[in-house]
């Protein structure tokens, strides 16, 4: 039975004094000669307020780790931000964005550009390992300096940001575990690891640029990106999931929001360790991708309707399926037109869309986000 460690980890301070904390356990696997043979891994959730299941999610994750043949170290993060996980209004948990800067949460992590080229000059005729060494004590290096060294400060989000993205830095692989307002499962993923897709129990695969946009999987996949392509300019060819780029990282979306359901996060669970085991960082065969019909999209092709009036929105669109073209999504309630106008305005699309997620609420002004939906998707 493998044994795991557990620390709390200061992320700041609040007007009181008191602390704001995080857990963190660790699972540290070791071979007879004293090392890991597989890839890192670092799984955090609850970085916004009310995306709550991913904390199931890790408690089933340390259940059913404990009794694993790991091969890789994995790092667990629940509550990743303890501002936003209380930030409740009535029955309401909020805390998508920062309540002070009104910044997204998850648009907080640090990525410079500025670093790459002159590490792969300094670095052309390294060995792999070498790289990947250097390259990853660099990119916690700027972190720390973040953290340690910033003479104007820092704000809450990114001082919580900064030190969730040190451990983050130190692995090869990176789940960040979301949930949509009213949401199907889906996954956002790197295009260079579009196969890897295949190994999670997900049905929608959000196929993202390899750009930084201020999202944790984008600030630990886009810096070694960014690197392979500096080598690339300077005649050394390294390719990303292979030797020593072997680095993924998603954001999993699990559902809908201010809920949990334990047997479906044991499911999620599952699903996780099977993408695990396909990367060699546990070595259990019973953990394999179950077979469904996956569809996948580019993010450019994922949109969002929002609503033509306000109104009472009764959804009708159903998670996951195809829509056809001219199918309604929803039918939005007009009280104040009964008996002198349309009370009833249905809303479609003329062409065929995968709904992925809509508003939480049925109560809707003009220009709110109804749907978001996935439209020229594939099977993959």
């Amino acid at each position: 039975m493998n044994k795991f460690t557990k620390e709390v980890m200061s992320v700041g301070e609040m007007a009181s004094g008191a602390k704001l904390t995080v857990p963190v356990y660790a699972f540290k696997a070791e071979n007879n000669t004293g090392s890991n043979t597989g890839s890192n891994v670092y799984i955090q959730a609850n970085m916004h307020g009310a995306e709550v299941q991913g904390n199931a999610v890790i408690f089933q994750l340390l259940e059913l780790l404990q009794h694993c043949k790991l091969q890789g170290n994995i790092t667990l993060v629940p509550y990743a931000n303890p501002v936003a996980c209380n930030h409740k209004n009535g029955e309401y948990t909020l805390g998508r964005f920062d309540p002070i800067t009104g910044v997204n949460w998850n648009r907080m992590y640090h990525f410079d550009e500025s670093v790459i080229e002159p590490f792969a000059q300094q670095y052309l005729d390294a060995s792999e390992d070498d790289i990947k060494d250097k390259f990853q004590q660099l990119l916690v290096n700027e972190v720390e300096s973040k953290l340690e060294q910033n003479t104007w400060g820092l704000t809450t989000g990114q001082r919580i940001a900064y030190q969730l993205q040190r451990l983050a830095h130190q692995a090869d692989i990176v789940l960040d575990l979301h949930t949509g307002p009213i949401s199907s499962k889906h996954l956002y993923c790197p295009e260079y690891a579009q196969d890897s897709a295949k190994y999670f129990d997900i049905e929608h695969t959000l196929l993202i640029p390899n750009d930084f946009g201020g999202a944790m999987d984008e600030a630990t996949f886009c810096p070694w990106w960014s690197l392979q392509q500096a080598y690339q300019t300077l005649g050394r060819k390294f390719t990303m999931g292979q030797g020593a780029f072997n680095k993924e990282s998603f954001t999993v979306e699990l559902g809908s929001q201010e809920q949990i359901d334990l047997d479906v996060a044991k499911q999620d669970a599952l699903s996780i360790l099977s993408y695990l085991q396909y990367q060699g960082v546990i070595d259990n065969e019973q953990y394999q991708p179950q077979k469904m019909t996956r569809y996948a999209g580019y993010l450019k092709d994922y949109k969002a309707l929002y609503s033509p009036m306000g109104g009472m929105v009764d959804y009708l669109a159903e998670f996951g399926k195809p829509l056809a073209a001219g199918e309604p999504l929803a039918r939005i309630l007009r009280m104040d037109n009964y008996g002198d106008g349309e009370a009833l305005h249905y809303v479609s699309l003329e062409q065929e869309v995968i709904p992925i997620l809509h508003f939480a609420s049925a109560s809707v002004n003009q220009g709110t986000e109804l749907y978001k939906v996935l439209c020229n998707y594939f099977k993959l």
